[in-house]
């Protein structure tokens, strides 16, 4: 079953709405998919949710300081590139 997250404020009757925490906690934005999956047992049962697709990184323009030239910025969190990745790629170029 898949879901899809609504504004709290044009949240229609009878969908479920998820706290801010637990939205924030989870990276979930408006009109993000979540699928469901409800796991039960004898005594309880629980409510399992996953982003259906994962959200492609946002990256931004900004001018490198050291040389001034303009380059990609995915913030603190990004991998990083080794030298010999980069090589590996250069490698494919004709």
């Amino acid at each position: 079953m898949q879901m899809r997250i609504a504004d709290e404020a044009n949240l229609p009757e009878g969908d479920l709405g998820l706290p801010e925490s637990i939205k924030a906690k989870m990276g979930l934005r408006a009109g993000d998919l979540l699928d469901a999956r409800l796991e039960t047992t004898e005594t309880s049962a629980r409510l399992v949710l996953t982003l259906s697709k994962p959200h492609k990184p946002e990256g931004r323009i900004i001018s490198d300081p050291l040389t001034g030239w303009p380059v990609l910025d995915f913030g603190p969190d990004a991998p990083e590139l080794t030298n010999e990745q980069v090589l590996e790629m250069l490698a494919e170029f004709p």
